[in-house]
């Protein structure tokens, strides 16, 4: 219970909801425990000595009171319902927040599958679990502490003749907690490993197409299924055996009373309403007992929830603003790197993806980044940003170090579209001002024309109010670049990054967009990750990376003589012979 304990802020708002339902509970408790004595009553008083009236009142008492508990467990219900909906939401909300929080960083160590596990079905075992603390379990053990205490009320020694097996019951209980945690927590570890493994397939399920492995994936998709499935049957096999086990120690302990409490009714020591009446308190004291043995699986699953999802509310984003952290209001635009290195394990520079990078952006200037595959362009611009920290060395803006100002507003002066062109469903216009919502309708025809992509966007049904599905299904890779960009340039950035954002684009539009940035975006900073070379030949500055470090950086003029690198590049794209001429003729 520790686990869930540490959730239990989530209840405070809802004190006065589970206080009323906790007290409802214990009306319907004692209105059960009246039962057995009134069942007593009617054999005595009533059915031994002929009393038919006594029979018919205590019938309608007890009809009574069974329609008074009725009432009483619908408010209970609806109240302990609103109580588990109310935290299931308030922690859901909470756990989002969180995960909007994590850096990159975090991001990087906890996978998306986890994640919606987490969100969906970990919640939903927790919120099952406080329904049940304010619903069986109290019922529970309030049943099982007035049964023992009528029961030793009314016969001391035959109640403690019961002890041995409820005490043998409650041990298997405590024992079967312990390890069905531990299974549940395996459980959950194999529904996350299913849940990546559905959602590396949906999301690259044209990829899975296209390759012809839907077989192979099938086959993966299986084995994560088996294994989940397995290790599910292992923990419901062990709380099959358990309910038996209490069971087969309930009836013994019945059986024994049934023996001494039938001598002591021969005896004439009790009566025979007296033993019926005591036979019910049994059965009222270890059915809670059954009870707890069917809820316990659901609690140890719980409990194996609340831990994972507790690691996710106490995870701290690796990259935090200082207390003292400045807000950055207006930026000139100039970045500089100042012997940056930088590594994903955060070790410093032992084995980085950046080495000793120096570089300076000047306002208005447009770098590009070129380099072979696994070269570090990447890495580079997300340190703009502060997607990542640093390893050692550091990087300012206008001066200052990133590290030294707020991370919205530094976020605030810049435009990205990232390598990966991510829409959400909504309108086309509502995708474009995504990070400016309150851009106008002149703003974003303005921010579509420059990114070359109002043409199309006027071909649409609804032109600008067209739906867009779930990341952009409905659009080509290059309509989703285009819609990337003008929602980049919208936010009218001081520093703006595009990371290869126009792969999908032909070369003609490419071009295009271009020309419109220069004007558009003439005194904004501006790095460009590009693959092909012909995007970068008008640059103000190439940065030509090798295995993380600067190889080269000039402009193509200056390049195209000095770089045997970048005269690769330049020749395996568009060569015919095209770098001899131009050495010749710098010489």
């Amino acid at each position: 219970m520790q686990e869930l304990l540490k959730l239990r802020r989530y209840i405070k708002p809802y004190t006065l909801g589970a206080i009323i339902t906790m007290l409802l509970m214990v009306i319907m408790v004692a209105l059960q425990l009246t039962m057995p004595g009134l069942i007593g009553r009617i054999v005595d008083e009533g059915i031994a000595p002929g009393n038919m009236t006594v029979v018919w009142q205590t019938t309608l008492i007890m009809l009574g009171i069974s329609v008074l508990n009725l009432i009483v467990a619908v408010g209970n219900t609806i109240l302990s319902v609103r109580v588990s909906e109310g935290f299931a939401r308030d922690l859901r909300k909470d756990l989002f927040n969180k995960i909007q929080s994590l850096s990159f960083g975090n991001l990087d160590h906890l996978q998306t599958g986890q994640l919606i596990v987490r969100l969906t079905s970990d919640i939903t075992s927790v919120q099952h679990s406080v329904r049940m603390i304010l619903n069986l379990s109290v019922r529970a053990l309030m049943l099982l502490g007035g049964s023992l205490i009528l029961m030793f009320t009314s016969n001391s020694q035959l109640a403690v003749k019961l002890l041995p097996f409820m005490l043998l019951i409650l041990l298997t209980i405590v024992l079967a907690m312990g390890k069905l945690q531990k299974m549940f927590t395996a459980v959950q570890k194999k529904l996350d490993k299913l849940n990546n493994v559905l959602q590396e397939n949906l999301s690259g399920v044209r990829v899975v197409k296209a390759f012809v492995r839907a077989l192979f994936e099938n086959e993966r998709f299986e084995e994560a299924n088996q294994n989940y499935t397995e290790q599910n049957i292992a923990a419901m096999r062990l709380m099959a055996v358990l309910l038996p086990i209490m069971i087969i120690l309930m009836n013994l302990g019945t059986v024994t009373i049934l023996w001494f409490g039938g001598m002591e009714v021969i005896n004439g020591v009790m009566s025979i309403g007296e033993i019926m009446a005591f036979l019910n308190y049994i059965m009222t004291a270890l059915f809670p007992m059954i009870m707890l043995a069917m809820i316990i699986g659901m609690l140890a699953a719980s409990q194996a929830s609340a831990k994972r999802i507790s690691e996710v509310l106490e995870s701290e984003p690796e990259i935090q603003d200082k207390a003292d952290a400045i807000t950055l209001k207006e930026s000139k635009g100039r970045v500089v790197f100042e012997d940056v290195c930088f590594s994903y394990d955060g070790a410093k520079c032992e084995e980085p993806v950046l080495n000793h990078v120096n570089l300076t952006a000047e306002p208005g200037q447009t770098v590009a980044i070129l380099g072979a595959t696994g070269s570090g362009k990447t890495s580079l611009i997300n340190l703009i940003p502060r997607f990542y920290d640093v390893s050692a060395g550091r990087i300012t803006l206008d001066g200052i170090d990133l590290r030294d100002m707020t991370k919205d507003s530094l976020l605030a002066q810049i435009g990205i579209a990232l390598q990966e062109t991510v829409l959400f469903s909504g309108t086309v216009r509502d995708n474009i001002r995504y990070g400016r919502m309150s851009a106008t309708k002149e703003e974003v025809v303005a921010a579509a024309k420059a990114a070359q992509a109002h043409d199309f966007i006027m071909t649409l049904p609804k032109g600008y109010d067209s739906h867009v599905e779930q990341r952009g299904a409905n659009l080509s890779g290059g309509q989703k670049q285009r819609i990337a960009i003008a929602r980049a340039l919208l936010v009218k950035p001081r520093v703006l990054i595009f990371d290869d954002s126009t792969s999908a684009v032909d070369v003609d539009t490419e071009a295009q967009i271009q020309d419109a940035l220069e004007h558009a975006m003439k005194d904004t900073t501006s790095f460009i990750v590009a693959q092909r070379i012909s995007t970068v030949l008008t640059a103000d500055k190439i940065i030509v990376l090798d295995n993380g470090k600067i190889a080269a950086e000039g402009t193509h003029t200056e390049l195209i003589k000095s770089s045997p690198i970048y005269q690769e590049i330049y020749e395996s794209q568009l060569g015919n012979g095209l770098v001899s001429a131009a050495e010749a003729a710098g010489d």
